[in-house]
């Protein structure tokens, strides 16, 4: 199994950043991990924002080859891992971007008829690890749940991704939110990851 690991975060001195620490740890310690590759979207200067004109059109933007480094990345992996804070109820501008175009037309998926297109990443599975400030229900009591639809079923689904696995951890930035515990759990569930 290929792990692409996409990280979000401006401060390695974060939480988000031992989670990622985690992540690798346990990965390393699993068998069945071939490979980890590890994008710090921060760190490799991504440029999240989207340009359309009369040279630069949406349609092509599966073929740009300022992306091609990052769409190679995307088809070798067989599990794609997200870490990053929740910032107002939903990913950072910087992870948002990158899948803004990452996530294109006639590479991630095709359109056809009906009211779904065919998801051309089937196939593949995601893990994404989140923290936030709030409490852990908060997104779901207060917010509908809106960052695991937006994440699951707006994103995931639609590009024929099906198993997506989420840690979204509350109360990170409390004393008591048990961050030990908590690391501890995502370096468990990758060192005894199966697919």
């Amino acid at each position: 199994m290929n792990l692409l690991v996409i990280y979000t975060h401006p401060n390695h001195r974060s939480l988000s950043f031992s989670f990622l620490q985690k992540v690798i740890q346990g990965s390393g310690e699993n068998p069945l991990i071939q490979e980890v590759q590890v994008l710090d979207l921060y760190e490799e200067g991504f440029d999240p924002v989207l340009v359309f004109n009369e040279q630069k059109r949406r349609r092509d933007m599966h073929i740009d080859p300022r992306l091609e480094k990052y769409r190679n990345q995307i088809t070798w992996a067989d599990k794609i891992v997200f870490v990053y804070p929740i910032w107002w109820g939903r990913p950072p501008a910087m992870l948002l971007g990158y899948i803004d175009q990452m996530f294109a037309s006639d590479f991630a998926y095709r359109d056809k008829k009906g009211l779904l297109p065919e998801g051309l990443l089937a196939g593949k599975s995601v893990v994404c690890i989140s923290s936030m400030k709030g409490p852990t229900h908060y997104p779901l009591f207060w917010l509908n749940n809106a960052h695991k639809i937006l994440m699951k079923r707006a994103l995931f689904q639609f590009v024929g991704m099906k198993k997506v696995k989420f840690f979204e951890f509350g109360n990170m930035e409390s004393p008591k939110g048990r961050h030990e515990e908590k690391l501890e759990k995502v370096y468990r569930y990758f060192r005894g990851m199966a697919q």
